[in-house]
This record gives C-alpha cells, sequence and structure tokens, in this order.
C-alpha cells in the first residue's frame, strides 16, 4: 500500500499521521503551509478541489476526509485492533465517537476561524465566539462522562483509531476553553500526549503553526 498524506501543522491531517504512526505504516508526508495559499495552487487543488488537508494519496487513489481515513486505514490493518469490525460489541459506539469528532471539529473551526483567521478585531463577534465556546464545553461534557466511568480511553477495550479523531479535537480545544472542571478529560488527554506516536505527529521546533497562542480569550464585548 503506497500512502501519501498531504498535511499541515495542527490541521486536522494530524488525525491521520498520529493513526499512521500508531499503525506503523511508511508514508510519504508532504507539508503544506495553512496561511501561504499553496493549498489553492493548480497542483494541489487537482488532488482536494477543497483546498484543505488532509488528503491521502492511497495507491494512486484520493481521500479527502479524516474520520473516512481513519476508518479505511483500521480496516486494511485489522491486525493492529484499533478499528472496530462489523458484530463486533463495541462496532456501535466506535462509529458514534468516530463521527462525533466531526461535531466537536465543527466547534473548533469555527473558533479558529474567529481567533486566527479573521485576524482583524473589527472582524470578530464576540457575542459569536462566547457562543462557541460554550458549545464546545457543552459537547465536551459528554466526553468528560464517557471517561468518568475509569477507562483510559473511549473505547472499553482500550486505544484506538477514535481517539486519534477525538484526542486531536480535545488538543486543541485547550486552545480555547480550560479543561478544569473536566479532569476525566484532562486525564485522558496526558495519557494521549504521552504516547510515542502522538509525539511523531506534532509540528518539529520552528516550523509553522496555526495556533501561535497558548490560550485565546473570549473577547470583551
Amino acid at each position: 500500500m503506497k500512502l501519501v498524506l498531504h498535511h499541515a501543522h495542527e490541521a486536522r491531517s494530524v488525525r491521520v499521521l498520529w493513526l499512521l504512526e500508531e499503525l506503523g505504516l511508511d508514508y510519504e508526508l508532504r507539508v503544506h503551509d495553512f496561511f501561504d495559499k499553496s493549498l489553492r495552487s493548480p497542483e494541489y487543488l487537482a488532488i482536494n478541489p477543497a483546498a484543505r488537508v488532509p488528503a491521502l494519496e492511497v495507491d494512486g487513489a484520493v481521500m479527502c476526509e479524516s474520520g473516512a481515513m481513519i476508518e479505511y486505514l483500521c480496516e486494511r490493518c485489522p491486525e493492529a485492533g484499533l478499528g472496530r469490525s462489523a458484530g463486533d460489541p463495541e462496532r456501535m459506539a466506535w462509529l458514534d465517537m468516530l463521527h462525533y469528532a466531526e461535531t466537536v471539529g465543527q466547534h473548533l473551526a469555527n473558533l479558529t476561524q474567529s481567533h486566527i483567521v479573521l485576524y482583524e478585531p473589527a472582524m470578530r463577534s464576540p457575542t459569536q465566539i462566547s457562543l462557541e465556546t460554550r458549545r464546545l464545553a457543552k459537547v465536551l461534557g459528554r466526553l468528560e462522562l464517557i471517561l468518568g466511568d475509569g477507562r483510559d480511553y473511549l473505547m472499553a477495550r482500550g486505544f484506538s483509531g477514535v481517539d486519534c479523531a477525538m484526542g486531536y479535537g480535545i488538543d486543541v480545544a485547550t486552545r480555547f476553553l480550560r479543561l478544569d472542571a473536566m479532569p476525566h478529560l484532562l486525564s485522558y488527554l496526558e495519557r494521549l500526549r504521552a504516547r510515542p506516536a502522538w509525539q511523531q505527529a506534532q509540528p518539529p521546533k520552528g516550523a509553522p503553526r496555526i495556533y501561535r497562542k497558548a490560550f485565546y480569550e473570549v473577547p470583551d464585548g
């Protein structure tokens, strides 16, 4: 299987890069800059017309959705045990969490747009940012409940591909939301950050980043 991952540091492509490392697969990494318009080049638009990352080339075919990539790669590598096949008792919960990661991601994308992409203060709506921050807290509250039953990862049987999907989102969420009231979620994130594959997926020193502040406060107003 020949794999080429198109990636930007701290973007959703981290999910797939992390999973590739967990699976121990060989891949080619092509790094793009989130801000320099290279994702809108004719060459990249021929790969992903939406001008976003990730894009994953698999033996010449292209996938553009990170959740689908996670499901596909877990299915291609069943021996790793990071997926849940049809008939598995955890299949329903696994798929639910995989897609719930997109619910979290929706609010993160809106907050990233407001805090970072709309770089002029006059462009931002404090009301909208405040609402999105509260919505993010609400959807993360479900994860706090799930993790509160003593499990280490989202699936009771242990680490899986959905932790790559969701863990990335929780990590980004700490830029916008303090998780002090969610101790199970914080402990979970610490476990994820300690994994060698997670660390391999992080930006190298000096690399361009999307999030240049440790925390983005809700603006006054």
